[in-house]
């Protein structure tokens, strides 16, 4: 014995489609690919991230002294190369926009008003622009050698004042 249709299924923010007397989330006008761009964006940001966290996890843990010769003098000396610069840029935007991507998916499954969806989804934004921002300027700004520091102070590659 099979259970009736149900008259109406209540999908919320939604052109509902009344089929039969059936409501469906289906609406063939304007249709926008950004979901789909999102789904794909998730899986291929998701690989390569696997490969830039194990290749970064491996360099600064196995390699050499491993997780005791990371100080500040290690991680200046990194960044002195821009391969790795740019090994850590990408590492940090595309994780930053993965999580992003996958919390503004969050907010719109469960957040049920459409204000307080808006209001979290420009607080999201806005700390991730900030964050990658903020990251982005650590990256390219990082000075191991600053002039005005004690010659003690300084890492073992820095030149002497």
């Amino acid at each position: 014995m099979s259970t009736p249709l149900k008259t109406k299924i209540q999908v919320p923010r939604s052109r509902d489609l009344e089929v039969n007397g059936v409501k469906y989330n289906r609406s063939g006008a304007s249709r926008s690919n950004f979901e789909m761009l999102a789904w794909l964006f998730m899986r291929l940001s998701g690989l390569v991230l696997v490969v830039l966290v194990f290749g970064h996890l491996f360099v600064n843990l196995m390699v050499g002294d491993g997780v005791h010769a990371i100080d500040f003098g290690f991680v200046g000396g990194k960044w002195a190369n821009p391969f790795w610069q740019v090994w850590d840029l990408v590492m940090l935007w595309l994780a930053m926009l993965h999580g992003t991507n996958g919390i503004r998916t969050i907010i719109d499954d469960y957040a049920e008003r459409s204000g307080t969806r808006f209001w979290l989804k420009v607080l999201l934004f806005i700390s991730s622009g900030f964050v990658i921002f903020l990251g982005t300027l650590v990256i390219f700004t990082f000075d191991p050698c600053p002039a005005s520091a004690h010659p003690e102070l300084l890492a073992s590659f820095c030149p002497a004042a």
